[in-house]
């Protein structure tokens, strides 16, 4: 019997090929996201169930975890976005301005996480796993986006040490830039794309299925000792040691 599984924000990019990494593997996989239309479409095509959810909002998550039902065995919190990506705040805005834009990034990012994985705590089975995704924007400090990132990997390491003695693992996953998805919004210039690649060891863009996959991995027996951990899939752009 295959597991259940939960991608939010599923029915795009790096969501989308992860919850088909799931379906393609005989998992029973839900993928949530915001546009009814996108998400219908994106289920049908890859063989999971589509639920709409605003991870955002704590009325959709409730729907959502009474939906998926008594047990999970595998959380993707993917959803989020950058707001600061689709329009730049200008030094001189006014604090309300600043206020707002932070709240919505750590709202987009972290607590759709947040909200979504507390959802679910009691029915995640035993030796279940959470991949939370972060990005390389955490490391390079890039404004409200970076440190609503890098909060997801700080607080995966603290779910994990409680979530750790019922075998639940709980890893991060930031990727560097992934070009073939939505998240840039149409503001990609292929100057910056160049910069990104030459910015990584291997001298090629990332890919959704590279997420994926690695997610994927997370998920698997393979990856029963690894918990607490942020993973980079970035050719190297940020190195670890």
């Amino acid at each position: 019997m295959g597991r259940i599984v939960v991608v939010t924000g599923g029915s795009r990019g790096i969501g989308r090929a992860a919850a088909a990494r799931f379906a393609a593997a005989g998992d029973d996989v839900v993928i949530t996201g915001r546009d009814a239309d996108q998400l219908a479409k994106a289920a049908a095509e890859i063989g999971a169930r589509p639920q709409r959810c605003d991870a955002t909002v704590a009325a959709d998550v409730e729907a959502l975890a009474e939906a998926v039902g008594d047990r999970l065995d595998v959380l993707v919190n993917m959803a989020g976005s950058n707001v600061d990506t689709y329009e730049p705040l200008p030094l001189d805005a006014p604090l309300a301005r600043v206020a707002d834009r932070w709240r919505a990034n750590l709202e987009a990012n972290l607590m759709s996480a947040v909200l979504t994985t507390t959802a679910f705590r009691p029915v995640l089975a035993e030796g279940a796993a959470v991949v939370n995704v972060g990005s390389i924007g955490a490391e390079h400090a890039r404004g409200s986006y970076g440190a609503a990132k890098a909060a997801v990997a700080a607080w995966t390491v603290g779910l994990s040490s409680i979530l750790g003695p019922r075998g639940i693992t709980v890893n991060t996953v930031s990727p560097g830039p992934i070009v073939d998805t939505v998240f840039f919004r149409g503001t990609l210039s292929d100057e910056r794309a160049a910069a990104f690649v030459a910015e990584t060891h291997t001298k090629r863009a990332g890919t959704p299925d590279d997420v994926a996959d690695v997610v994927f991995f997370l998920a698997s027996p393979a990856a029963r000792h690894i918990t607490g951990q942020n993973l980079h899939v970035n050719g190297g752009a940020h190195a670890t040691r």
